[in-house]
């Protein structure tokens, strides 16, 4: 059977398919995976300096000095990622401060949360700065007059 051939099912209506059907055209319209990974960016950053281990009667704090800077480059980045997502105007803004404060995290922040915020940061921010909007106007896979691809 060929999906030519196959049996057309039409959409549930239900609440659930619609909400994710909601969310995936909410979440095309923007960059959705930069914001996400600068948000999760912000937790190992923030959480490592604050860190204690209760192992019996042996405690071990990972508090150092640097516990402020940490936390103003964990907030900004939840600033940056919540921005990605609802004011992706500004990916390009929010993507290199997000890669910026991902390698200021590694002398400040325990090695940016153990290299796990950094790269999380890192990686989210070049992705804020590889998107870009969808042209709706211009179909991508057009013949030009030479037979060659055009671009539109």
């Amino acid at each position: 059977m060929t999906s030519a051939d196959a049996p057309a099912r039409p959409h549930s209506d239900d609440g659930f398919a619609r909400a994710r059907r909601n969310f995936r055209a909410w979440r095309r319209t923007r960059p959705f995976w930069a914001g996400l990974l600068v948000l999760l960016a912000a937790a190992p950053i923030i959480y490592f300096p604050y860190f204690n281990l209760s192992l019996g009667g042996l405690s071990v704090a990972m508090s150092t000095t640097a516990g402020a800077g940490s936390l103003a480059i964990g907030l900004t980045l939840i600033v940056l990622g919540g921005l990605l997502w609802f004011q992706p105007i500004i990916r390009f803004f929010a993507g290199c401060v997000a890669v910026f404060l991902g390698v200021l995290s590694l002398p400040i922040s325990n090695f940016g949360g153990f290299l796990f915020g950094t790269l999380f940061a890192a990686t989210g921010g070049l992705l804020a700065l590889a998107w870009g909007p969808v042209d709706e106007d211009t179909p991508g896979d057009t013949v030009g007059a030479e037979g060659e691809p055009g671009n539109g």
